[in-house]
C-alpha cells in the first residue's frame, strides 16, 4: 500500500501545514507556476522565469558538513566545510521555514538511468518552475516505481530563505550544504535552479566510485556502428554541440556513469546554454525554445511574448531546460554500451594545440586531471589575453573525493576495454585569439568522425614536440596544414615562446597530483622543444 505523502516526510521529521504538491506533470507545474506569478508563457509555449541575482552556481557558497563519515574521504582542498553543529542550526530553520509555506511542490525522482547504480532522490520546493526543472533534468520513475517510493536522498530548496553567516557558518545569505551522514542537501538563498541538478550530480561522485564506478561530467552518444563515444569538456569546448549530431543517437549532454556493463546517463533531461543560439548550426536545442516543456532561464521576452536569444541583459548564462526525449534520436533508456572512444576536448585560445591528437592511457589520465581550457581576452575584467584555466577531472566543483579517485578509475576503465582516447582543440588556430581564427567546425567535425568511425587510426602520425602525443598528417577532407599548428603562425618563434608558456602552465598545475600518481602518468607531462 502507498504510504500519503505526507506521512511520508513526516517519518523524515518534516512536519508542515502546506498544501503538498506531489509529483505533478510538467503541465501541472506550469501552470502553477504562471498562476502563483512565478514567470510567464512565451509566444511559442515554453515558461519563461527570472534568477535574479544569482544567474549561476554560488561556488562560495557551497559546503559539505565535515564528520566522521567525510573526514577521510572528502577532499577538503577543493570542498569547503560545514561542522555538523552549523548545519543542525541550519536545518532547524529550514524546518521551521517549512511551516510557513502555504504550498510546498514534491518530486521523487532517480539520479541515474542504470537501476543497480541509481539513487532515490526527493526534491522538496517552495516554487513549482524549480520543481519542473528538477522533473525534467532528473529520470522521472514511472507509476509503478513511484508507487512505495522510498527517498535515499531529500534536497530541500527554499529561495526566500536567508542564511545566518554567523549562526550557520556560511559566507552570505546564499547557502547550498550538503549533509552526505543524514542524506539531507539544504539550498537557501538563491533562484538559480541548476543547484540542485548539482548537488545530485555531487552525491553521485561522491558514491560511485566506492562501487567501481565512473562518474563523468561528460556527453554522450552511440554511433551507427553501436559503439559509443563520451565527450568530456568544460563551458564553451563544445562538449553539448558536438554531441547533438543527428547521425549519431544522444545518451545526454552533462553527466553519466561508466560501469562494466554501460554508459549511463545520471539524467533524463538537458540543461542548455542558450545565449546566441544559431538556429542553423545547432537547429535540435533551438527547436526545444518552442516546445511547452521547456523551462527558459533569464531568456529576454518582450510584452507580446516573443524572445530575443541574443539578448544578454538578464544575463550571459540564459539557460534551457528540456526533456532528453524533445531531441529528436536518443537513448530511450538514456544509456549505451561501455565507451570505444573517449574525447577530451579543450578551447585553446593560445592557439598552440592541434585540432586532434591520439593519447595513450597514461596521457589520458595526464589530461583528465589538467582538464584544461582557456578563457579569451575580454570574458572578463582585466584579462587582456588568453588565460588558462585548469579544473581537474573537466569538472572540479562537483568532485567531493580527490582527483586521483577518479583519474585512476579513468585510466583503469580505458585499458580494460581498449578504448581510443583523443584530445580535440576547438579553440584557435594561426596565432592566439585576436590573432589567429577559430578552428573551422567542418574540420573538428571531420576529425571526430575519423577518429569515431577507427579511420583515424590508419592515419599516419607524428610526434607533438612540446606534449609528445600523436597529430595525424594528413586526414581526408581536412587541409594539412591545420593540423600542424607551428605551420599556421606567421612568426614561428612567437608559436615557440608561446608553447613553452603553455607547457610551464601544464607543469605547474599537475605539480599538486604528482604525488598520487604512477610514474607513467608523470613521464606524460609536455616538455618544451
Amino acid at each position: 500500500m502507498t504510504v500519503p505523502l505526507s506521512q511520508s516526510l513526516a517519518a523524515q521529521g518534516i512536519e508542515t501545514d502546506a498544501k503538498i504538491h506531489p509529483n505533478l506533470s510538467a503541465e501541472q507545474l506550469t501552470e502553477a507556476a504562471l498562476a502563483n506569478g512565478e514567470g510567464r508563457r512565451a509566444k511559442d509555449g515554453p515558461l519563461v522565469v527570472e534568477t535574479g541575482k544569482h544567474t549561476g552556481r554560488s561556488a562560495n557558497d557551497k559546503f559539505i558538513v565535515r564528520d566522521a563519515e567525510t573526514e577521510d574521504t572528502v577532499w577538503w582542498d577543493n570542498n569547503a566545510s560545514m561542522t555538523p553543529a552549523h548545519f543542525a542550526a541550519l536545518k532547524a530553520d529550514f524546518m521551521a521555514a517549512l511551516k510557513d509555506k502555504s504550498d510546498l511542490y514534491v518530486a521523487d525522482l532517480f539520479g541515474g538511468s542504470q537501476p543497480e547504480y541509481r539513487v532515490n532522490v526527493r526534491v522538496i520546493n517552495e516554487l513549482a518552475w524549480h520543481n519542473q526543472f528538477i522533473r525534467t533534468l532528473l529520470v522521472r520513475p514511472t507509476e509503478a516505481e513511484l508507487d512505495g517510493f522510498e527517498p535515499e536522498y531529500t534536497i530541500i530548496d527554499l529561495p526566500t530563505f536567508q542564511a545566518d553567516p554567523e549562526r550557520h557558518g556560511t559566507r552570505s545569505e546564499t547557502v547550498i550544504a550538503v549533509n552526505l551522514s543524514e542524506k539531507l542537501v539544504l539550498i537557501g538563498g538563491t533562484k538559480y535552479a541548476g543547484e540542485m541538478k548539482k548537488s545530485v550530480f555531487g552525491i553521485l561522485n561522491y558514491l560511485l566510485p566506492a562501487k567501481g564506478v565512473m562518474p563523468m561530467h561528460c556527453s554522450a552518444n552511440i554511433g551507427p556502428d553501436g559503439k559509443s563515444a563520451v565527450f568530456f569538456g568544460l563551458s564553451g569546448t563544445g562538449k553539448t554541440t558536438l554531441s547533438a549530431d543527428a547521425s549519431r543517437t544522444l545518451i545526454g549532454d552533462d553527466e553519466h556513469g561508466w560501469s562494466d556493463t554501460a554508459v549511463f546517463n545520471f539524467e533524463g533531461g538537458c540543461y542548455a546554454k542558450m545565449i546566441r543560439l544559431d538556429p542553423e548550426a545547432e537547429p535540435e536545442i533551438f527547436a526545444t525554445t518552442k516546445m511547452k516543456d521547456t523551462v527558459l532561464e533569464n531568456v529576454v521576452m518582450d510584452d507580446n511574448g516573443e524572445i530575443d536569444l541574443d539578448d544578454n541583459s538578464l544575463a550571459e548564462n540564459t539557460r534551457g531546460a528540456y526533456p532528453l526525449s524533445s531531441i529528436p534520436n536518443t537513448s530511450e533508456k538514456n544509456m549505451g554500451p561501455p565507451p570505444s572512444n573517449v574525447i577530451m576536448l579543450t578551447a585553446d585560445a593560445f592557439g598552440v594545440l592541434p585540432p586532434i591528437a591520439r593519447l595513450t592511457p597514461d596521457q589520458a589520465m595526464y589530461h583528465f586531471l589538467s582538464g584544461y581550457t582557456a578563457k579569451v581576452a575580454g570574458t572578463e575584467i582585466g584579462v587582456t589575453e588568453p588565460q588558462a584555466t585548469f579544473s581537474t577531472c573537466f569538472g572540479a566543483p562537483f568532485m567531493p573525493r580527490h582527483p586521483s579517485v577518479y583519474g585512476n578509475l579513468l585510466k583503469e576503465r580505458i585499458a580494460k576495454g581498449e578504448v581510443h582516447c583523443w584530445l580535440v582543440n576547438t579553440g584557435w588556430t594561426g596565432g592566439k585569439y585576436g590573432v589567429g581564427n577559430r578552428m573551422p567546425i567542418m574540420a573538428t567535425r571531420a576529425l571526430l568522425n575519423a577518429a569515431l568511425d577507427g579511420t583515424l587510426n590508419n592515419a599516419e602520425f607524428r610526434k607533438d614536440p612540446n606534449f609528445g602525443f600523436e597529430v595525424p598528417v594528413s586526414v581526408e577532407g581536412v587541409d594539412d596544414g591545420i593540423l600542424d599548428p607551428r605551420s599556421t603562425w606567421a612568426d614561428k618563434d612567437e608559436y615557440d615562446r608561446t608553447a613553452h608558456k603553455l607547457v610551464q602552465l601544464f607543469v605547474d598545475n599537475f605539480e599538486p597530483f604528482a604525488a598520487h600518481v604512477d610514474q607513467g602518468v608523470r613521464d606524460a607531462a609536455p616538455e618544451a622543444a
